[in-house]
């Protein structure tokens, strides 16, 4: 059926997408997940939970519905992250996958609770503007339902600061570490790879400078937009 094959070839692309994770070691032990949606059929397809790298198979990625029932009876758990999946695939349309890690510059920004700003170049071409971190979870929303809610505040982050999911394909959850998105989940890896790498160079650049300031929105403008939208020039045509 063409249904199993579209749906084999998601396990197969998300199933080579985490095994990118430990590879560029944005994870370490069975940390982080990759998962993809495919809207017309109405399925996410995402890592198995606590399940190890080195031995996963591409028949062992997880297979729900849109709120998170599994659809293979043989099928392993998938991962606890789900829910919070399912709340930014639901809320944000354009978003086709999606990446969580505990990549460690990433998670040493979330840890402080603060935004992360634009400093360089590096930054702009993939971030146009400042990644957003989300405010801290109560107590009441991590008890009552923590993958969820941590769905809803990152949602609630972007509403309220009205910034585009794909213009910044990423946030950083207070006291818990990044997720990024994408059109397809290797773009979505790599702006996970992005993500920590910048927070590092955002990092030593306080080190050395500890006034120093965000980049002109010109500059920003520049490097964004010569690989976005339209008028994007950068690397070779199709």
């Amino acid at each position: 059926m063409e249904r199993n094959k579209k749906i084999n070839e998601m396990k197969k692309r998300v199933y080579d997408a985490n095994l990118l994770l430990p590879q560029l070691e944005l994870v370490k032990l069975t940390w982080g997940n990759v998962s993809e949606i495919n809207r017309e059929l109405g399925v996410v397809v995402i890592k198995p939970s606590g399940v190890d790298y080195a031995v996963m198979e591409p028949d062992q990625m997880v297979v729900t519905d849109l709120e998170g029932n599994c659809l293979e009876e043989e099928g392993l758990n998938p991962s606890s992250d789900l829910a919070t999946h399912i709340i930014l695939y639901k809320e944000m349309s354009e978003i086709n996958s999606i990446v969580h890690t505990h990549s460690t510059n990433a998670v040493m920004w979330a840890q402080t609770g603060r935004n992360l700003p634009a400093y360089g170049t590096t930054h702009a071409d993939t971030f146009y503007g400042t990644v957003p971190c989300t405010r801290q979870l109560t107590e009441n929303e991590i008890n009552s339902a923590y993958e969820r809610n941590t769905g809803k505040v990152i949602v609630e982050t972007f509403t309220k600061r009205n910034i585009s999911p794909m213009a910044v394909p990423a946030v950083l959850v207070n006291g818990h570490g990044p997720f990024t998105w994408g059109d397809n989940p290797k773009k979505a890896v790599e702006n996970s790879l992005i993500l920590d790498e910048v927070c590092k160079m955002a990092r030593e650049t306080e080190m050395i400078n500890t006034h120093v300031d965000t980049i002109p929105k010109y500059l920003l403008d520049k490097h964004y937009f010569r690989k976005h939208g339209k008028a994007a020039y950068y690397g070779q045509k199709n």
